[in-house]
């Protein structure tokens, strides 16, 4: 196997705001929740209803993603103590914790959990995008050891692409000659699916005048979004979803 280096070097995006640590990720989540409730709040308003809830749910959205995403995350280590930990919010453990009490919370006000489902479906779409860049920002979740034009290599990466990691962590056999702590250029997968999470927004949005039953288009988004963690799963995606070390700081 021949040994890859990469000429793009990641380094991660945080700043020290007095005792705080603000990273990338933090502020893409915070960014990406904000996307979500103005689209659906413009879109629900366009189809003639109050926007008023949206915000109710956007919160419920919060509190259910980020509990389902650690205890999805506690539930893949084995590990009750990992609820405790700073790391480990996975996607999907979030996306089932953040419909669950999204239906709660519609449930509770009188509202139609299709029509809501509906109109959230784009502003979701365009959250994941968002969110994606948070992964890159902080260097997790890349993909397998590549040497192609655009690899990228993440000294310093959550964990970082070191020879060691990537047999420890992901079994994959080290490069000839190579050393525990070289390190190795990836596929950068974080930005496959900040741009296929684009297009899945795209898609919805240009779809959002269907004529089919209320909550047909966030049917579309799960079936989308199955389909962009797929392609991820074909570019070699480690980090999420082998071991669910998915970092959220700030």
């Amino acid at each position: 196997m021949q040994e890859i280096f990469a000429s793009i070097v990641h380094e991660p995006l945080s700043y020290d705001v007095g005792p705080l640590q603000l990273t990338g990720f933090g502020l893409a989540v915070l960014m990406a929740f904000v996307i979500a409730q103005i689209i659906a709040q413009r879109e629900l308003t366009r189809r003639g209803y109050d926007p008023e809830p949206i915000g109710d749910v956007v919160f419920a959205a919060v509190i259910g993603g980020l509990l389902g995403g650690k205890i999805y995350y506690a539930i893949l280590m084995h590990d009750a103590s990992a609820l405790f930990s700073r790391a480990g919010f996975v996607f999907w453990g979030g996306l089932i914790g953040g419909i669950l009490v999204c239906y709660a919370v519609i449930h509770w006000k009188h509202l139609s959990f299709t029509r809501i489902s509906d109109v959230a479906a784009p502003a979701i779409a365009a959250a994941y995008s968002m969110g994606r860049t948070g992964c890159w920002a902080v260097g997790d979740d890349y993909g397998r050891p590549w040497n192609g034009p655009w690899a990228v290599s993440f000294p310093h990466g959550a964990p970082p692409s070191t020879v060691a990691n990537m047999t420890e962590l992901f079994h994959i056999p080290p490069p000839l000659g190579s050393s525990p702590n070289q390190v190795l250029s990836v596929h950068p997968t974080e930005l496959y699916e900040v741009a296929l999470g684009f297009v899945m927004f795209l898609i919805l949005w240009r779809l959002r005048d269907h004529k089919h039953a209320e909550g047909w288009l966030f049917g579309l988004y799960c079936l989308d979004v199955h389909a962009v963690e797929t392609q991820s799963r074909r570019a070699g995606y480690l980090c999420g979803r082998t071991t669910a070390r998915i970092t959220l700081a700030g």
